[in-house]
């Protein structure tokens, strides 16, 4: 009988458990995961293509060495990238995982905004695919980047905020707080965000939200969140302050106005009818009234970038939101009178997205892409293929620098293998940036290479100083004057010839015989840096 009671009540738990989940499971919900599933499915066909980027060769160097900050970034890619390496190991599909699951997961909140706004099942489509088929967010969710996490963090603010604007309830700040938190751990741009949802909550009738313990709370615990950090960064002389006005000399000093807001419509180009639409019903319609805070917090940050002329995508994370509203405004409008337009919008998004595709993500070869690129810069794509140095080149900028990592690393490990024991035991390697470090460090799968030495991000603060160098292998594009001057003899053993390249020209240099006391002059260039960075020397 205890058996048969047993079985009963177990029999009862499962058949209640598979009714909540079915009646959960409603077709706006099955919509929602067969799109995240799609999206899942593009990145996962597609990540292995090109090699990894010099960005993510960095991030996984940075992993090697935890800490509460790095010289360019926050902890948080550092730590994303250690777990992913412990988890899944160092292929590039396993680097690459994670950011397509958060764009996966991306996908789903979308939906989630959706339906807040009160939209069903066309607008949950319009909006998720306008996102899915995003060129601009294809390329950020398939690579190891601060980038593609930090949008999945406004995202989601974008999505508590308005919960928390439209239901009038402030213990969402708690939520905010701890959000923002991990989000300024993952990329210091949080804070555009941050500011432009304050901003627009002064401009409606709720602006009393601030006024609440929970807003306390929420700050209290987003700076307990980001505390380790700003200890890290007031230990190590405000580092970021100084990456932020060498970004705003070498690459933002390149930004121009006119060109930020065309590559607004251009990032996401097969979509801006859609974002566009949820731009005017969030700012101008009455039916979008009630939801109008996400409109205004969308101009804020805009506006705010504008005036610290911020690169063009810094805007990405604000356009998600956008999507939804012109998802839900479609579907409102066309719902009884020319209801094909919601079925048209769909294709229009799929056929623009066509030809921009391989912008978007590596499917072509580089050859290929290098041919098409340039055919389809006389076709309005001429942007794309602009780099940070204000220049056009042959292939998109992100392409060029997943390109010859392998090759620079193989020329340094043969070089190396080929020394003699004795060569060996005060050998170093020196790499002129953080991608040709990051690219040999991740390469010697045998660890049987010293570790790089580099003067570039954060290699610079894990640079040794007191060595004694015989053998020196040298990274550059080319030899400098402190370099041949201080060796008897050089050889140049290699270099990279790979044309699709960003480091096409790099050479490999085996420099003996050192002249001048070379140690003591690279022991003290070492000090000199490191100081700028070291608050205990000021």
């Amino acid at each position: 009988m205890e058996t048969t009671s047993v079985k009963r009540t177990f029999h009862l738990n499962v058949a209640h458990y598979y009714s909540t989940i079915k009646s959960r499971l409603t077709p706006e919900w099955l919509i929602i995961l067969g799109l995240a599933l799609i999206k899942l499915s593009i990145h996962f066909l597609t990540n292995t293509n090109y090699e990894l980027h010099r960005d993510a060769l960095l991030y996984l160097s940075l992993a090697d060495h935890p800490d509460w900050g790095y010289f360019s970034v926050p902890p948080g890619v550092a730590m994303i990238a250690g777990i992913s390496q412990y988890l899944f190991g160092d292929s590039v599909f396993a680097i690459r995982l994670f950011p397509a699951l958060v764009g996966t997961l991306s996908v789903v909140i979308i939906g989630l905004l959706v339906k807040e706004m009160g939209g069903g099942k066309w607008a949950i489509v319009l909006a998720c695919s306008a996102f899915i088929l995003s060129p601009a967010f294809l390329r950020s969710n398939s690579m190891l980047q601060p980038v593609s996490f930090n949008q999945f963090f406004w995202l989601l603010t974008a999505y508590l905020f308005l919960k928390m604007v439209v239901r009038e309830d402030p213990r969402y700040w708690i939520h905010l707080g701890i959000t923002w938190g991990l989000a300024f751990l993952t990329k210091y741009s949080i804070v555009f965000m941050a500011a432009g949802c304050l901003v627009a909550l002064l401009c409606v009738p709720q602006r009393k939200l601030i006024i609440s313990r929970y807003a306390v709370i929420g700050a209290v615990l987003g700076f307990l969140t980001i505390l380790p950090n700003l200890i890290w960064q007031h230990q190590h002389n405000w580092l970021v302050l100084h990456h932020m006005a060498e970004l705003q000399r070498t690459q933002l000093v390149h930004v121009d106005i006119g060109n930020f807001m065309i590559m607004q419509l251009l990032m996401n180009l097969p979509a801006v009818f859609i974002w566009l639409a949820g731009l005017l019903f969030l700012i101008f319609s009455s039916d979008g009234r009630k939801f109008r805070v996400l409109g205004f917090a969308f101009l804020a940050v805009l506006l705010l970038l504008i005036m610290l002329r911020g690169k063009h995508y810094y805007t990405l994370g604000a356009y998600p939101k956008l999507f939804a509203a012109g998802g839900v405004a479609i579907e409102f409008y066309f719902s009884e009178r020319w209801r094909f337009i919601r079925q048209t919008a769909l294709v229009f998004i799929l056929l623009m997205l066509l030809p921009m595709l391989p912008f978007s993500l590596p499917v072509l070869s580089h050859e290929s892409m290098s041919a098409y690129a340039g055919t389809m810069q006389h076709y309005g794509f001429k942007n794309a293929l602009r780099w940070e140095d204000g220049r056009f080149h042959k292939l998109p900028q992100d392409y060029a620098d997943m390109t010859g990592w392998a090759d620079i690393a193989t020329i340094v490990i043969n070089i190396y293998n080929g020394l003699s024991e004795e060569e060996k035991m005060n050998c170093y390697i020196y790499a002129e940036n953080y991608g040709q470090a990051g690219a040999i460090k991740y390469h010697d799968r045998n660890n049987s290479l010293p570790e790089p030495i580099s003067f570039s991000d954060n290699y610079l603060l894990w640079a040794p100083e007191d060595i004694e160098i015989e053998t020196f292998i040298y990274i550059n594009d080319e030899l400098g004057e402190d370099i041949a001057s201080h060796f008897a003899d050089i050889q140049l053993a290699g270099e990279l010839v790979n044309p699709h390249a960003r480091e096409k020209g790099t050479q490999v240099y085996v420099c003996r015989q050192p002249l001048n006391n070379f140690s003591a002059k690279y022991r003290a260039k070492a000090i000199q840096l490191k100081t700028h960075f070291q608050r205990e020397n000021h």
